[in-house]
């Protein structure tokens, strides 16, 4: 028969292999945990009684996933570094077609490559019409008619 602490080593090792299919690295830390119930529970024996098993399953899950899980998603994500997409180089003068009327206040549309973009300028636009983007405001492109 099986042995309680194998059976948590069991139960860590397959929670471990779980988190290669889950995202959010959480369920190996569960895992770790079991695997630590375990080794104590092969350590300690029958000394270990099931209630206090699940206890410690449970201290050692709150503390691996508060101490550790942090420091191991940046060892094996990578840092979590945020740039700012650098609008100015990609979009920045180059020249478009409009598609969809522009009239202010209201925005119309520009194709800009393969992609359709919402835009807006200071006066009329009117379909057809060529267009050079000279700023934007989130996704929307600021455009001046080029005459």
């Amino acid at each position: 028969m099986l042995s309680c602490g194998w059976l948590w080593l069991y139960i860590g090792a397959f929670l471990m292999l779980a988190e290669l299919l889950a995202s959010g690295f959480i369920v190996f830390f569960f895992g770790l945990a079991a695997a630590s119930v375990g080794v104590l529970r092969l350590v300690l024996g029958e000394a270990f009684s099931p209630t206090w098993q699940l206890v410690a399953v449970s201290f050692f899950s709150i503390l691996y996933l508060a101490v550790l899980r942090r420091w191991l998603t940046k060892v094996f994500v990578g840092g979590t570094t945020r740039t700012k997409v650098d609008f100015d180089h990609d979009f920045l003068g180059r020249v478009g077609c409009v598609k969809e009327a522009i009239n202010p206040p209201l925005e119309g549309r520009v194709e800009l490559g393969d992609a359709c973009w919402t835009a807006c300028a200071d006066r009329p636009v009117a379909a057809g019409a060529n267009v050079r983007i000279v700023g934007q405001n989130n996704l929307t492109l600021k455009v001046e008619e080029i005459k």
